[in-house]
């Protein structure tokens, strides 16, 4: 597939293998991610299996999000670089670690980010933290909305192990921020801070819309 390594390729037919056979999944849009070129891809965030069904569901390779002391183990941190996992620090919000993340991003890498910045306790929607606002500002690469189904009540925090429920997956349309990031190249600081957010709620609104539709699922 398009840009995979063999290890990266590997691991995405194993989950695409689980998904099909013990959860059932169904994809809908995946043609609406591009194939090529940088892109965020802001999905909700409701358990540890959205980050590989999100990214099982496209065919390219996508960068992932994973604590820096991950890597501290030998073989572990050697299969997640070559998964091209981004190591962050235990709060994610470091200047190193944005500049990480914009360096994947203006390499032509695509990258999935969670608005709401942690696992939903009780399985609905939360709101968006301005985090992703500034990522989104500060890069120029679309970002596609996505929504996870199921994931929550297939392995949910409640959950010491996945049970076979059935999951999906949709992409949404990419979304333009073009007039926001350029009214922040000369905003104030506190304006700054609105910018953020309002795109943050902007990308989460864009999620909330999404809604499975079965006629158009596909079974990859």
């Amino acid at each position: 597939m398009h840009g995979m390594n063999w290890i990266y390729w590997l691991g995405w037919v194993f989950f695409r293998t689980l998904f099909r056979f013990y959860f059932r999944w169904r994809v809908y849009h995946p043609e609406r991610v591009p194939l090529s070129g940088g892109v965020v891809l802001a999905s909700n965030h409701a358990s540890y299996l959205d980050p590989p069904l999100v990214g099982a569901g496209v065919k390219r390779p996508i960068a992932y999000l994973a604590r820096e002391t991950l890597f501290r183990f030998p073989p572990l941190g050697w299969l997640l670089r070559r998964w091209g996992v981004v190591p962050l620090d235990r709060d994610g919000g470091s200047a190193a670690g944005l500049r990480v993340i914009l360096d994947r991003l203006h390499a032509g890498h695509a990258i999935i980010l969670f608005p709401e910045g942690t696992r939903t306790h009780h399985g609905q929607l939360q709101p968006a933290r301005s985090g992703i606002g500034l990522i989104v500002i500060k890069s120029d690469q679309p970002v596609v909305p996505v929504r996870v189904f199921g994931t929550y009540a297939a392995y949910g925090r409640h959950l010491c192990w996945p049970r076979p429920h059935r999951m999906a997956v949709k992409y949404g349309k990419p979304l333009d921020f073009a007039a926001l990031r350029s009214e922040a190249k000369t905003a104030s600081k506190g304006r700054l801070k609105e910018i953020y957010q309002q795109v943050a709620d902007e990308i989460m609104a864009a999620i909330t819309r999404l809604e499975p539709c079965a006629d158009k699922a596909e079974f990859p």
